[in-house]
């Protein structure tokens, strides 16, 4: 269970809107407009307390990505000992794009988390794709 906390009268609980949806949507609690080239951080109003060995990804909604707005990060991570208020990395290309309070601005999926021990070596074995990267595999 992940515990959460509004720490604004604004916000809202994150909700799975159909019964197969692997996300919940996040909302905002805050009116601002996203100008193209600068990253804003969009405020949820809420605190969550996720269990160890779990991480929220928080990730794009593709409405908004259709219309140009993405997540400068990619996915965000919201770690099992973060105790701040959740908030959204937001820009927009092309043109400016106004969040409302109550849109839904990003998504969330709860995933487990693994850690495996690292070590410093001399060399790497050798594999047939060996150092190609970018493309080197096909387009």
């Amino acid at each position: 269970m992940i515990k959460i906390v509004r720490v604004d009268e604004n916000a809202k609980m994150p909700e799975y809107k159909t019964e197969g949806s692997s996300c919940a949507d996040l909302y905002s609690i805050e009116e601002v407009t996203l100008i193209p080239g600068m990253v804003t951080a969009v405020r949820t109003g809420i605190k969550m307390e996720i269990p160890e060995g779990f991480e929220v990804q928080i990730r794009a909604r593709s409405g908004l990505a259709s219309k140009g707005v993405f997540l400068p990060n990619g996915i965000g991570t919201i770690d099992s000992d973060y105790r701040g208020e959740v908030k959204v990395l937001m820009s927009t290309i092309g043109h400016g794009h106004l969040i409302r309070i109550g849109d839904r601005i990003a998504q969330m999926a709860v995933k487990p988390v693994s850690k495996y021990p690292m070590t410093e070596v001399d060399s790497l074995s050798d594999t047939e794709r060996g150092e190609g990267g970018f493309g080197s595999t096909g387009v």
